[in-house]
């Protein structure tokens, strides 16, 4: 008996020291890191991402959470800054010892992060992002739980060759040559391949000067266009479209999701925001009308009061990135960095509940779902 109580005592002791040196036998906590701008004009967006997957994550450590432990969400403010970016990344990276990266938003944020090579020196993959730089999805550290921009964009020119709108002008938001020159090509094989024709290619740079000449050359151009495409953050959609509609631009107007519809029509008056259409890469959040909505519907239901939540289309892509991840998680075993990057392409068909999601070789983009939403005369989003 005193033998047996001996190695007991042995064995918890050993295991007391595997988890001081942060072994994979116990851990207090699965943490996912996030950097992302949470403050400054594009915040909104990287909030509401960071509460739908909370959101998920806390259901899931009511039910025991992944292999026995608690999911956590460890968010750091880069501003909006690539070098912050990257000096966040890094310092989570140490302090925190995350499992996987997430909810990671901006062009040259996710190009600096790349440039880093963190990614590859810590074996760590991100999981979920906001860029409309194709480039990135290359990366194989990289994957996203939403359909790339080629398919937000081939929605909206099909969409628009159904109403019989064939001349399209795009406006983009300031970017590297390389970025301008990759999405233009994009936007105008897309538009071709739609029967249509990309009339103007518009850059819309900061400052006053720049602005009225862009808003100059679109209502210029002849023949002028049916229909103006913005690919840009939802600070600049809502500057553009403002400007464009007070100067007596009359083309719809269809943007991608790197604008957030609830943000413009917060920002702007319903006559300006009327019959704005945007596409949307996750299922409605206001609607029940599958089990993925549902789901996503009846936990904010629950939520305490006092903790209430503001639905949105980001807070459900948040939502959506933490259901992908904690599948890919439970998939490990053991659970580290290294082996999470095989069990994310090894996911195949995975439904969500209305929401399909599928890595396949040679891409990082897991869904094709795009859906568009509109501004109705009343200023509310329907779909």
């Amino acid at each position: 008996m005193q033998e047996t109580s001996m190695r007991m005592r042995y064995r918890r002791l050993a295991l007391a020291v595997v988890c001081a040196a942060g072994g994979s036998l116990a851990h207090a906590d699965w943490v996912v890191a996030q950097v992302a701008p949470l403050t400054g004009a594009t915040a909104v967006q990287s909030k509401a991402y960071a509460q739908g997957m909370r959101l998920y994550f806390n259901e899931v450590n009511k039910s025991g959470g992944v292999h026995g432990d608690r999911l956590r969400l460890v968010s750091a403010d880069d501003r909006g800054s690539p070098e912050d970016t990257v000096k966040q990344t890094q310092r989570l990276l140490q302090e925190a010892k995350p499992v996987a990266l997430a909810g990671y938003f901006g062009n040259r944020n996710l190009q600096a992060l790349l440039d880093s090579k963190l990614l590859e020196q810590a074996s760590i993959s991100l999981v979920g992002f906001h860029s409309t730089d194709m480039r990135v999805l290359k990366a194989p550290q990289l994957f996203s739980t939403r359909a790339g921009l080629p398919e937000e964009v081939e929605k909206i020119t099909k969409h628009l060759a159904t109403l019989g709108l064939t001349r399209l002008a795009l406006v983009y938001d300031e970017r590297s040559e390389d970025e301008a020159k990759a999405l233009t090509q994009l936007v105008g094989s897309l538009v071709t391949a739609s029967g249509g024709q990309l009339l103007a290619q518009v850059p819309w740079k900061a400052g006053k000067q720049a602005q009225e000449a862009a808003i100059d050359s679109l209502q210029r151009a002849e023949p002028r266009a049916q229909a103006v495409l913005v690919v840009a953050s939802s600070p600049a959609s809502a500057a553009f479209l403002e400007a464009y509609r007070l100067e007596g631009g009359a083309a719809q107007v269809y943007a991608t999701s790197s604008a957030d519809i609830e943000q413009l029509a917060t920002r702007l008056p319903v006559e300006l925001m009327r019959g704005v259409s945007i596409a949307q890469v996750v299922p409605n959040p206001y609607r029940s009308t599958n089990r993925l909505n549902k789901e996503f519907r009846d936990l904010l239901a629950k939520q305490p009061k006092d903790e209430a939540l503001s639905v949105s289309y980001p807070m459900m892509e948040g939502y959506v990135n933490a259901k992908v991840l904690v599948e890919a998680m439970r998939r490990t075993q053991p659970l580290t960095s290294e082996r999470l990057a095989d069990s994310l392409r090894s996911i195949q068909s995975l439904d969500l509940g209305g929401y399909w999601v599928t890595f396949t070789r040679g891409s990082q983009s897991g869904s094709k779902f795009v859906d568009l939403s509109i501004v109705n005369a009343q200023g509310r989003v329907t779909q």
